[in-house]
């Protein structure tokens, strides 16, 4: 039985098997273990963003799985719990880019402060000594209002810019790191700057 003749170049320039598969299995390794090898994710970035479910935060933001760490909360706030996982990404994960991200038509422009409290007061009664963490039961609202503690919008924009600001100053955050901020349009489906429009209504939190 004849066998076909073989260019023993072009054998030796082909990629063995256990090449492939050994690449495939080093990259899947890296993912897997990517804190304890230390690598950053992809993009060396941080977002933070509502918990609305009308985000299409990897969309929005031309990401794909591994890019960034994503952190939601309501209203895409700098809360503690912001501040601490910024701290954590930006002087141990390598982390050099936060980018905030807000949008219109949001819950927390919804109700009234009055409305919110008087809701959650029903529920827990005094909210002065409500722990706010199950590991630190100190940590209370003390003496700021509860109205302070769930930081209510009025103004979207507004409120991009000052959470943008909130991480650009902090002592926790490094000086070097970008923090850039966006508010998502529902209404377009596009990221716009604070202050600026694509849509051309907007709804906003009535008075």
């Amino acid at each position: 039985m004849s066998t076909p003749d073989h260019d023993s170049e072009t054998d030796h320039d082909h990629e063995r098997v256990h090449e492939a598969v050994d690449e495939r299995v080093a990259r899947r390794d890296d993912w897997a273990r990517r804190r304890r090898k230390d690598i950053p994710n992809d993009q060396r970035l941080m977002v933070v963003t509502c918990m609305d479910e009308r985000i299409p935060v990897a969309d929005a933001l031309g990401l794909t799985l591994g890019d960034a760490h994503i952190f939601r909360n309501a209203g895409g706030k700098v809360t503690d719990d912001v501040i601490r996982s910024a701290a954590l990404t930006t002087n141990f994960f390598d982390t050099d880019e936060i980018v905030v991200v807000t949008h219109t038509d949001c819950g927390m422009m919804s109700a009234s402060d009055e409305a919110v409290v008087s809701g959650l007061q029903a529920q827990a009664g005094d909210l002065g000594g409500v722990d706010l963490d199950p590991a630190l039961p100190e940590l209370t609202i003390g003496g700021a209002g509860i109205d302070e503690w769930l930081k209510m919008t009025d103004d979207i924009d507004a409120a991009c810019t000052e959470q943008v600001e909130f991480l650009r100053s902090h002592p926790l955050v490094p000086d070097d790191v970008t923090v850039t901020g966006y508010v998502y349009e529902v209404e377009s489906g596009e990221l716009r700057r604070p202050g600026e429009r694509v849509a051309a209504e907007i709804n906003t939190r009535e008075a």
